[in-house]
């Protein structure tokens, strides 16, 4: 089966699906993904082929986009201010719809991410073929009593409400959304924008996938068949990576020091923040691993090792607990590594995963990046790191985050299409 895997946005959005098209491939599966051209060396080193999609996540988070982005964050405020900021989109998303076309020309599958449903599911209805939804957060076409739409955050409105607002949330922008009806216009498909696209998910049990862990998120019993948890599929990793020199020497001159990064979030912010956290270590009196990102962070002092792009798989085991901002693949990350968490949330989804990390008994807490302090980060680590009873509750979820197989389960998923599609 020609599978077609592609995803939208940071650097977390895209590395997990190297490993899953990795899995796809082995199971004997021709396998590309579709992603901007700055992640095409990951999908190369993971031995797929990739395909170039037009928007850049890094540009429009480097820009007003993401100044807004990261002003308003999470919650109703925030989603209030996509929504009338949405137009800024538009000429992003027609290249993008573009791109996902040429992109899909010869495949019998796409496997999408939220940030490309919209497109993969008009293209591949367009041609005739099936597609699914391989989402690292709950999606927001899967509504449910348990929780409210993820990028509100950690609040709940009830049984009742959170299905509500869950229903309402997906269709929500639509008057503000012409580009999706033009897209389906070009493509040939019925224009009924996202309100018809949601209703019509809905009638065909459309399949979605969750790559994150039963363990951390229980699957919603009111959820209907077809959308499902099925554990983390984790980023291609070569095991004959080896560590910087400077690394390991940190690393066996004392005690396990805390990780602390902030992935493809906080662009501009550097300065800010490398103060900030060279004070927290400091009076957390800890040592520390501060990993740059997109923001350039940075820190000093004898205690302190700023680096680079260093694979979590092998550098989290080795942690005294882990800093971070809440993004889903950092996430399972942590949990996988079996340390405790800080989290520092900027947007979107981390706000619901941070609350989802101290619900576990993983993290002694969270706070927001616009309202960090050096004092409330020393606090937060000074729990991390003293508490016995958190890395003892991050090491049982680790054993059963590490029996999980989702790349499996979305191969099963994938070998029963491939039967009943009659495309081997």
């Amino acid at each position: 089966m020609r599978i077609a895997i592609f995803s939208f946005g940071t650097r977390g959005d895209v590395a997990p699906f190297t490993g899953l098209g990795a899995r796809l491939r082995e199971a004997g599966h021709e396998v590309v993904v579709g992603v901007h051209d700055s992640f095409a060396p990951m999908v190369r080193e993971a031995g797929l082929e990739h395909r170039p999609l037009a928007a850049d996540a890094r540009a429009l988070l480097a820009g007003e986009v993401g100044k807004r982005l990261r002003d308003y964050g999470s919650g109703v405020r925030g989603i209030a201010e996509q929504l009338r900021h949405v137009g800024d989109f538009t000429e992003t998303m027609n290249e993008l719809g573009e791109s996902v076309v040429e992109a899909a020309r010869d495949a019998d599958l796409l496997l999408l991410q939220s940030g490309t449903l919209i497109h993969g599911y008009t293209v591949a209805k367009a041609m005739g073929i099936p597609s699914m939804l391989t989402e690292l957060f709950p999606s927001q076409f899967a509504a449910t009593g348990d929780f409210p739409p993820v990028k509100l955050g950690p609040v709940s409105f009830g049984r009742w409400g959170n299905r509500a607002v869950g229903r309402v949330m997906p269709v929500a922008a639509g008057p503000f959304v012409g580009f999706v009806k033009d897209f389906q216009r070009r493509m040939g498909v019925p224009s009924n924008g996202l309100a018809g696209l949601y209703r019509e998910i809905e009638r065909v049990r459309w399949p979605i996938l969750h790559g994150f862990s039963p363990r951390i998120l229980p699957r919603p019993s009111d959820w209907r068949p077809g959308i499902d948890v099925v554990g983390y599929w984790w980023p291609h990793w070569n095991p004959d990576w080896q560590p910087p020199a400077e690394l390991v020497d940190f690393l066996e001159s004392g005690p396990p020091p805390v990780f602390v990064g902030f992935g493809s979030m906080a662009q501009g912010e550097g300065e800010r923040l490398s103060e900030i956290v060279t004070e927290a270590v400091r009076a957390a009196r800890v040592r520390a691993v501060v990993q740059a990102g997109w923001s350039e962070l940075t820190a000093t002092g004898d205690d302190v090792l700023a680096i680079g792009d260093v694979p979590h798989e092998w550098l989290f085991p080795r942690m005294a607990a882990v800093v971070h901002h809440g993004g889903a693949g950092t996430t399972g990350a942590g949990l996988r590594a079996g340390v405790p968490a800080v989290t520092v949330t900027v947007l979107a989804d981390q706000p619901f995963w941070a609350d989802r990390l101290a619900r576990a008994g993983v993290s002694p807490g969270w706070v927001r990046l616009k309202q960090l302090s050096a004092q409330r980060l020393a606090e937060l680590i000074g729990q991390a790191v003293s508490d016995p009873a958190y890395r003892r509750r991050a090491r049982e979820v680790a054993d059963g985050v590490r029996a999980e197989d989702g790349a499996g389960r979305v191969a099963e998923a994938v070998a029963e299409l491939a039967t009943t599609t009659g495309k081997q």
